[in-house]
């Protein structure tokens, strides 16, 4: 039976796991620093047996799936003890840092600088969910720096999770995510922090609450300790997308205090083109 061996034991690599161990018949090994996670995936099945980095070195597969703001060293010590055929990806948002860092690495050859574009709000292995990855899409950078064997192996490995492979520089990769995720988290964790600070009686936000609130502040619920090293981690790009949508909120708060209402009526129809761009993108996939 093939080894699959998964750093890092949250809803990412959990649910990679679970996948993988059902649809590719490995028998996976988990590394996690939090022996509660540790408990749990075993419990749940999501892994076989607690594993170590020494088990990295006769693993077929393995997967790095820990805080971006550690990851860089965990896939350099991961590439220090595989094997010559091993395939080590992870799957972090921020890839820029962690392509530089990997850049000069002797088993360079062996990585795949992944960024599987899924998730849920929740964290840690209780959040792991079979599916997650169908018709997802997962970003492929510096493709041309991994063994084409190793990359092969890859591509079929998300395949059978049934995503769609996109090819990216990591550092147009780090600009793009950070409005099309990162800024909406921010948005997310800023808003119910608004809401929560205005509304002081917490049962009538309940109350109030329609499905659109929920939706727009459902990634408020996500874990502290996951996004921090994210927004740092890509802090200019952030910035600068927060840069722009402050600005955009300035404008939007000056035309109501101006009772502009053409303003307000030609920027919102002219943002309603957004359907038309997310009809196409899921026509695409």
């Amino acid at each position: 039976m093939k080894k699959l061996v998964v750093v890092g034991l949250g809803l990412i690599g959990g649910s990679l796991a679970r996948d993988l161990k059902l649809r590719m018949d490995y028998k996976v090994y988990g590394v996690d620093n939090n022996i509660n996670h540790i408990n749990k995936a075993i419990e749940l099945g999501i892994i076989d047996e607690e594993g170590s980095l020494n088990d990295v070195a006769d693993a077929s597969v393995v997967i790095v799936a820990v805080p971006v703001n550690v990851m860089p060293e965990v896939i350099k010590k991961v590439l220090d003890k595989v094997g010559l055929e091993t395939l080590v990806f992870d799957v972090g948002s921020v890839k820029n840092e962690i392509c530089k860092a990997v850049e000069y690495h002797p088993n360079r050859k062996n990585f795949v600088a992944a960024h599987p574009l899924a998730g849920t709000e929740f964290s840690g292995p209780e959040a792991a969910i079979l599916d997650l990855f169908d018709d997802k899409v997962n970003i492929i950078c510096e493709a041309d720096k991994t063994d084409w064997r190793i990359l092969d192996n890859a591509i079929s490995l998300f395949k059978k999770l049934n995503m769609h492979i996109k090819m990216m520089n990591p550092v147009e990769h780090d600009r793009h995510i950070a409005y099309v995720s990162h800024l909406s988290h921010v948005s997310s964790f800023m808003l119910g922090k608004t809401v929560l600070e205005i509304e002081k009686n917490e049962q009538a936000i309940f109350d109030m609450a329609s499905t659109g609130f929920a939706s727009t502040v459902r990634l408020a619920k996500s874990s502290s300790s996951t996004w921090t090293p994210i927004f740092l981690g890509n802090k200019e790009n952030v910035l600068q997308s927060l840069k722009e949508y402050i600005k955009n909120l300035s404008e939007f708060k000056e035309m109501l205090e101006n009772e502009d209402a053409e303003g307000l009526n030609k920027t919102m129809n002219n943002t309603n083109y957004i359907k038309k761009v997310l009809n196409g993108i899921e026509q695409n996939n």
